[in-house]
């Protein structure tokens, strides 16, 4: 009797070895995929200023694809910035476009076709305080913020050897969707604005 109750509580340390085992090799394992999706795949980034008022305010958080691919005119991009830190900022122009700024109505045009920016743009905003006319340069980007009063973008850094563009391959990834605050949780599209320039 006694030998049995011996072979039971050795069968029992056993099992106990064996789950926590597991549990530590399941919680290694997913800290591994998490950082692996972290470094890969998708980012987690908040906002620091309110350049990009009212699309994304000061604390927002959201996840940024790093799979997106080229970025397009109307995405929101996360890049390394003109003084090397992560920034956040909307696409207007892409390699080969003509940006121009402003028309009659005070609106940006894109190779010559006017944009309506009404959809993203800050309330009362305009779509800028300085005239530019610019071509980006192929494998190049003109990012501008959706509060452009308050937005230190390609236009501040015009006169700066880079001519203000960012590199494609500065591009972190693209905005996908803003997750906190909860109850401003919002999954990103391309506005249809950029739908008419070519």
């Amino acid at each position: 009797m006694a030998v049995t109750k011996k072979a039971e509580g050795v069968g029992k340390e056993k099992k106990k070895k064996g789950s926590f085992r597991e549990t530590v090799l399941l919680l290694v394992l997913g800290v591994g995929i998490a950082l692996l999706l972290q470094a890969f795949v998708v980012g987690s980034f908040y906002i620091p200023s309110v350049s990009m008022e009212n699309t994304l305010q000061l604390d927002d958080r959201i996840f940024v694809n790093k799979l997106s691919g080229k970025p397009e005119r109307g995405d929101i991009v996360v890049f390394k910035g003109w003084n090397g830190e992560d920034t956040i900022k909307r696409v207007i122009g892409v390699g080969g476009d003509r940006v121009k700024c402003c028309d009659a109505d005070k609106r940006i045009t894109i190779n010559g076709k006017p944009l309506d920016e009404s959809s993203y743009l800050y309330p009362d905003d305009y779509a800028s305080g300085d005239n530019f006319d610019v071509k980006v340069p192929a494998g190049k980007l003109w990012l501008m913020g959706d509060h452009r009063s308050a937005s230190a973008d390609s236009r501040s850094h015009m006169e700066e050897p880079g001519g203000g563009f960012i590199s494609e391959d500065a591009v972190i990834g693209k905005a996908v969707v803003r997750y906190w605050p909860l109850s401003r949780g919002y999954l990103f599209s391309q506005p249809e604005a950029f739908d008419k320039v070519k």
